[in-house]
């Protein structure tokens, strides 16, 4: 299987594009528990161009009804793009927040360790991270503005076709 690099410029235009508007090729889940993490696989999507059909533990969308849990689910994404070690599409690796960089995502989590939210990285400069995100729609919001007891950043190290 050949390594491709990750978009990350895609990645971001893709997020400023549609950070405050729904992009009719995909479900709004605003209404079925959220959209951050449909909205962070899009983004992703965008730079990687490479979905994984794998059945159940995949990564990929063609409908409501046929998608995996990993395109939508905070923690199937962090298990999806974490342990694809040699399948097809993006794959990465948890870092501490200053490695992240544009394109790669932010998990915020409660201290119980369940983990709720998945913005996307927009701008990293000074140690300032700016994301995007939907539900609460949002470009270039600084992300310590945000509460949460726990975070995890998830660098896309590149991506399998």
């Amino acid at each position: 299987m050949e390594i491709l690099n990750y978009d990350r410029q895609a990645a971001y235009a893709y997020a400023k594009k549609w950070a405050f508007g729904r992009n009719p090729k995909f479900y709004n889940f605003d209404k079925l528990g959220g959209d951050c993490t449909n909205f962070a696989s899009q983004c992703i999507y965008a730079g990687a161009g490479v979905m994984n059909f794998t059945p159940t533990f995949g990564w990929f969308y063609k409908s409501l009804n046929d998608r995996t849990p990993s395109w939508t689910g905070v923690e199937y994404l962090y298990n999806f793009l974490i342990n694809n070690t040699d399948g097809a599409g993006p794959f990465g690796e948890e870092v501490p927040l200053n490695k992240l960089e544009p394109g790669d995502i932010v998990q915020l989590g409660r201290s119980t360790g369940d983990f709720y939210h998945s913005p996307v990285v927009v701008s990293v400069k000074n140690g300032r991270i700016l994301v995007a995100a939907h539900t609460y729609d949002a470009f270039n919001k600084p992300l310590n503005s945000y509460v949460f007891e726990r975070v995890r950043g998830i660098h896309i190290l590149g991506v399998r076709n």
